[in-house]
């Protein structure tokens, strides 16, 4: 066990302790909602995915690409990062307006899919009750930037803690605009596809996840979606009741889930590996080599210049 690879970020890692949460699906589906603020990016997932057609099998595969850079090996990780640079470096969009084609891997729009994705983890898992305070929220952003470098993009121009991830929000708040294809996502997860025997059950759980992960998103996104949301306040409490409720659930229950990375990775590093909220972790940098996470030194020498 004392030599099995911990991965990217190990067991010492806030990565490691907050992906296990059950919220983060809530936070999952607010990315998404999130993500298609910005028109160039939610074009090109609409003119290149079955998104309508096969919306469950893609949230499953993004689980299981978060999950693999999150518990599985070094090897497993960077092969996943690999696959999706691969395929992005194929896929194309054209402009309506315009007629402009461009390429869905442009830094920029890598860069905000990465930024509204990991600030709604934050957001989400923060007001649920998840014990993250500022200084773990700020780690966790800074190493995740180990994500961002997966999928193609130069680690020294992601945001690095909470105060640039902000920074970054309010730079790009210009370029966000509700279209046709926002709206399209919008009403996909209000009310997705499902075989009539699930319907109820879609009018029961799963518009109560949308709604709940769209009133978490910032208020200018309600204002651009053009629906209303309860007050902040009122989410706050909706989230801390549900956080509260899924965590009831075994995690050992929750994680027999596919595809079971966390399981795999207790498997390989022993019991003491489970992600568990209130565990001590260590001072984490984002340093060279495997579990860069669990041996870091505060940052004082990562090989990314911090941007700002």
């Amino acid at each position: 066990m004392r030599d099995a690879d911990p991965g990217l970020f190990g067991p010492d890692s806030v990565t490691w302790q907050m992906h296990g949460d059950p919220m983060m699906w809530v936070a999952g589906v607010r990315a998404l909602y999130f993500q298609a603020l910005h028109p160039r990016v939610v074009r090109g997932v609409m003119q290149n995915s079955d998104f309508r057609r096969d919306a469950w099998g893609r949230l499953m595969r993004t689980a299981d690409f978060v999950g693999a850079l999150s518990y599985g090996t070094t090897e497993t990780a960077e092969q996943a990062g690999e696959r999706v640079r691969r395929i992005h470096r194929l896929l194309k969009a054209t402009d309506p307006d315009t007629g402009e084609v461009y390429r869905v891997d442009e830094p920029e729009l890598l860069l905000w899919v990465h930024c509204a994705e990991i600030a709604s983890y934050v957001e989400v898992l923060r007001r649920s009750g998840y014990p993250l305070t500022p200084d773990l929220a700020d780690r966790y952003i800074d190493e995740q930037r180990e994500s961002a470098r997966l999928v193609g993009l130069d680690p020294a121009d992601v945001p690095a803690d909470r105060a640039q991830m902000r920074a970054y929000f309010a730079r790009m708040r210009p370029e966000l605009a509700v279209g046709e294809e926002a709206r399209a996502v919008d009403d996909f997860l209000r009310r997705p596809p499902t075989p009539p025997l699930l319907a109820p059950a879609r009018e029961l759980l799963w518009r109560r996840v949308a709604n709940l992960a769209y009133g978490a998103l910032p208020a200018y996104a309600h204002t651009l979606y053009g629906r209303p949301a309860p007050a902040p306040r009122a989410v706050d409490v909706r989230l801390r009741a549900t956080g509260g409720l899924l965590r009831c659930v075994p995690g050992r229950l929750r994680w027999q889930l596919p595809p079971r990375h966390i399981l795999r990775a207790m498997e390989r590093l022993g019991p003491g590996s489970r992600p568990a909220p209130y565990r001590p972790i260590g001072r984490a940098a984002i340093l060279d080599g495997p579990g860069r996470a669990m041996r870091g030194d505060g940052g004082d020498t990562t090989r990314w210049r911090k941007p700002g």
